[in-house]
Parts: C-alpha cells; sequence; structure tokens
C-alpha cells in the first residue's frame, strides 16, 4: 500500500468483523461488537472508517459522539500492521472537516495519561490537556488526560 493514501467513509454494520479485530489488537478493555453497533446506528454518532483504495481494507476508525456543547471522541484505532503511517491525524483532518462551523461544537477526549503516542498526536491535531480524571480506567485504575480542541471555524464557501 502506498504510504499516505486512505479513502474515508462512515462505518457500516459490514464493517464489524474488522472493527472488532483492529479494537482488539489495540486495546487491554476492547469494546464489545454491540456498543460498535450501538454507535454506528446512532444519530449523534458519527463513525468514520479508513480504507485501503485497492483492497479494501479497514485500516482505522474514528467513533465520534456529539453533545450539545462539544464533539467527543469515544474511540481512536489503527491497525497494528499500518500505524505510524498518519492513518489516524487523516482520520482526525477528516472529521474536522466533516464537522467544521457545525454547531460551534469543541472537541473532546480523555487519553490514558501514559500513552505518550497518543497524547502527542492528538497535540498535532490541536488539541489540549485541560485536567485528569482520576482512576478513569477499569483495567488498572490508570488516570485520564482530558484534552480539548476549540471548534473548527466555518469553512468560507470558495
Amino acid at each position: 500500500m502506498s504510504n499516505h493514501r486512505a479513502e474515508f467513509r462512515r462505518l457500516e454494520l459490514r464493517d464489524l468483523n474488522a472493527i472488532e479485530q483492529i479494537e482488539r489488537a489495540s486495546y487491554p478493555t476492547p469494546w464489545s461488537r454491540s456498543m460498535f453497533a450501538g454507535e454506528l446506528a446512532k444519530p449523534s454518532s458519527l463513525s468514520l472508517g479508513a480504507f485501503d483504495p485497492e483492497s479494501g481494507e479497514l485500516l482505522g476508525y474514528l467513533i465520534i459522539s456529539r453533545y450539545v456543547d462539544a464533539w467527543h471522541v469515544m474511540n481512536v484505532a489503527v491497525a497494528p500492521g499500518h500505524r505510524r503511517r498518519k492513518i489516524a491525524s487523516m482520520l482526525l483532518d477528516h472529521l474536522f472537516e466533516l464537522t467544521a462551523g457545525e454547531g460551534r461544537r469543541g472537541y473532546t477526549l480523555e487519553v490514558r495519561v501514559s500513552n505518550d503516542v497518543a497524547i502527542r498526536l492528538y497535540e498535532r491535531a490541536g488539541f489540549k490537556p485541560r485536567g485528569i480524571r482520576r482512576g478513569y480506567y477499569t483495567d488498572n485504575r490508570e488516570d485520564a488526560l482530558i484534552m480539548w480542541r476549540d471548534p473548527e471555524p466555518a469553512r468560507a464557501p470558495t
């Protein structure tokens, strides 16, 4: 696969097997299949996948929920064989484009305080640390860093 190419579309139920494989390889306490199915069905959620344009393989995904004042990034994961290729960054960029100017919402997320790679990714995407949620992760009571990004300015029509 060429290094920086992916196609983006909303995730569908037929993607669940591929989602599950990436999720299990990515997290100590993975989401269940029914949690993903629930998010895919929710009108207030946006579930985006990055796919290999040649093979159609799912490379990574991002699940985000719309709240009154913010988009809450719920889950971001990239297949182990495709990490360090900017796929997560491209997913975030695509998300910001899709949601720019929509209700002036910011973006928020929680990330493990030990997850330097993810924290750096989010900082590059414009997120800033805003606080700590103590004992947020159930598997080891690790703290979560709360990060926030201000709303995207609405794009002027070109």
